[in-house]
């Protein structure tokens, strides 16, 4: 009985001994370079990504954006952007403005917050008693902020600056 494969090859061209999956999935991987490359830039953001990843991190959803959920101010051409993460009973709230970066970690508590920016891109902000942080230098590119709060690693979701 022969039948069709879920890819829509007929079942029997799988079946035959000549048959080399391996081959036929490194030439699809070439013409796939060839037609349809995987912008460089793209690449790079993946890898940087990827060299950052916590197993162990929380991540920590954006729940407010002002880009997006913001009503325009009239009059504030260059307002700052707004930002708020929740990850379980946390909140992180962030002003990212030209100068740098403003919050305050959601209820007061000793953290230890880096902002992320690369593989090996991690500056470290000081967190105060109350909470509150800032960063003398703005976000370059995409970023992301790592929190480490007693033994818990919260990691934020990645953003454009």
């Amino acid at each position: 009985m022969s039948g069709v494969h879920g890819n829509g090859f007929p079942e029997e061209d799988f079946d035959d001994p000549g048959f080399d999956g391996d081959l036929l999935e490194e030439e699809l991987r070439q013409a796939a370079a060839v037609l349809d490359p995987v912008p460089a830039e793209l690449r790079q953001l993946a890898l940087e990504a990827y060299a950052l990843h916590d197993l162990d991190a929380r991540i920590a959803e954006l729940t407010f954006d002002s880009l997006v959920d913001a009503l325009p101010v009239r009059g504030v051409p260059d307002a700052p952007r707004m930002l708020t993460f929740r990850a379980g009973g946390l909140t992180v709230d962030v002003e990212v403005t030209g100068e740098g970066l403003i919050g305050q970690v959601l209820p007061p508590q000793s953290a230890r917050i880096e902002v992320l920016g690369g593989p090996q891109t991690a500056r470290p902000v000081t967190v105060d008693t109350l909470g509150r942080f800032t960063s003398e230098q703005p976000p370059a590119g995409p970023f992301a902020l790592r929190l480490r709060t007693g033994g818990e690693v919260i990691v934020t979701e990645w953003l454009r600056a």
